[in-house]
């Protein structure tokens, strides 16, 4: 097992840096999965770097993971503000050390997984941290073919729908409420507020608009949904061909395009055994790695 050998890993590291994953996706790509698989492998502990998830409450609107998805893995910077609370990049960078500091004086390697980009990229680039100077950073990508990408986020957002969805937003919505602030900025709650106003307002022989207005709302959040996907693929591959952050890139659209044993067996063979293999490799040897898509049958055996 991995976890037996990661202190000694840390320790003996050649240029004695600290080391730090970072797992980057669009939304709804595995990146949170392959984390946990992580962390349960090598002994890691996570940290949320989702600028919505860090606030309490909706939390099927902004997928935040459950107690039993979380596998016992301990998860720093999860909904632990007040839902309308401010926080800023520099509060994330801030928070972020702290944790970064806990986790490896334990020994235990640091993950940090999420979708806000501009968050991390902060934390990396800002010449006042000087964190590549500290840190030794692995960046782990988890992508999918666009068709199929929004095709998925649509079948979530039906099944987001059937776990509660709307009446979790209806507990949050107050009339006028700022959705430009805390958690009231995730999508599916400014989306549906047109639906919860007329709701308080109609009369008993309308529901046909109730209903008309709840499909336009369920629609609109799947449509912002993809184009979150847009932004946040526009930031990675900035970064990645701007500001020259090498990323080890996993394509998930085989998990995403299928259901049951085919999805998981193309989770293990296209993303998990190659992520595992690069982690490894990065413990052993610093950031000087490469991944190409050739070591992925090569990491499938290993792991098989």
């Amino acid at each position: 097992m991995v976890s037996s050998r990661v202190a000694t890993l840390s320790s003996n590291n050649y240029n004695n840096k600290k080391k730090v994953v970072f797992v980057l996706g669009a939304t709804a790509t595995g990146k949170t999965r392959l984390s946990i698989e992580i962390a349960t492998r090598i002994s890691g502990e996570i940290i949320n770097s989702d600028k919505i998830q860090v606030f309490k409450g909706l939390d099927i609107a902004t997928n935040k993971v459950s107690e039993k998805e979380r596998k016992g893995i301990p998860h720093h910077l999860l909904a632990f503000l007040h839902p309308e609370d401010d926080f800023t990049p520099e509060d994330f960078c801030k928070r972020t050390l702290e944790a970064i500091d806990k986790i490896t004086a334990k020994g235990n390697l640091p993950i940090v997984v999420g979708g806000s980009n501009t968050y991390i990229e902060a934390l990396v680039e800002d010449p006042e941290i000087k964190f590549r100077a500290k840190f030794d950073c692995l960046f782990l990508w988890t992508d999918a073919s666009l068709p199929v990408h929004y095709e998925y986020v649509g079948k979530r957002v039906d099944k987001m729908v059937e776990a509660g969805l709307v009446e979790e937003a209806r507990e949050m919505f107050r009339p006028g409420a700022d959705y430009n602030k805390g958690v009231r900025r995730a999508i599916g709650a400014p989306e549906l507020d047109e639906y919860f106003q007329f709701e308080q307002l109609m009369k008993d022989d309308d529901e046909e608009t109730k209903q008309l207005l709840l499909k336009n709302a369920i629609q609109e959040i799947k449509d912002n949904t993809c184009k979150l996907v847009d932004k946040q693929l526009e930031k990675i591959h900035r970064l990645r061909n701007e500001v020259g952050w090498e990323m080890h890139r996993f394509d998930a659209t085989r998990v995403l395009e299928t259901r049951g044993e085919e999805s998981e067996i193309a989770w293990k063979q296209q993303v998990l055994n190659p992520g595992m293999q690069i982690v490894e490799e990065f413990l052993k040897n610093g950031a000087k790695i490469h991944h190409e898509e050739t070591k992925v049958s090569a990491a499938n055996k290993k792991y098989d």
